[in-house]
């Protein structure tokens, strides 16, 4: 496991080949790491699935309404989550769309992004400045990269549990 050295900022995201470990950027994203851990303590990303994985791009999840159906997965809304909680303003950076670099999905109205989230399999920068960056991969890239790919996958992967380090 990689070297925590913020845990109040850092998930430790459970897939099925083992953890993944996601150090957050509230300095550059503070609404949206807020609402990644909060989502994360309220037990609201478990088992939710990855419901739109295209290999050499990304894989998305995050869904909270809709994410835990049972071969009946439909999106929510638009790509942008479900939660009950208002939609976040864009918080757009510097920070490029790297290899392992966790962006917020939306709409197509920069400012609609809600639960769900991507993590991009390799550098994207085509989504520079136009989704919102707010973590990266620094441990575990690999069980993303296995990750069952398909819009959405015929059996689709799911985040087993989804914590922040502080509390475990």
């Amino acid at each position: 496991m990689a070297d925590i050295t913020d845990p109040e900022n850092t998930i430790i995201m459970t897939l099925k080949d083992g953890d993944v470990i996601i150090q957050l950027m509230p300095d550059v994203a503070p609404a949206h790491t807020a609402r990644m851990k909060e989502l994360a303590r309220a037990g609201s990303y478990d088992n939710v699935c990855f419901h739109r994985v295209i290999d050499g791009f990304m894989a998305q999840t995050g869904d909270v309404a809709n994410g835990n159906m049972e071969n009946n997965f439909s999106i929510g809304r638009a790509g942008t989550g479900g939660s009950d909680m208002p939609d976040l303003p864009a918080e757009f950076s510097k920070i490029p769309h790297g290899r392992g670099s966790l962006g917020a999905a939306r709409s197509a109205n920069p400012n609609s992004a809600n639960s769900q989230f991507f993590i991009n399999f390799k550098d994207n920068d085509f989504l520079n400045g136009q989704y919102t960056v707010y973590g990266q991969v620094i441990s575990g890239m690999e069980h993303v990269d296995a990750i069952m790919k398909g819009e959405p996958p015929m059996n689709p992967d799911r985040m087993i549990s989804v914590k922040v380090a502080a509390d475990v």
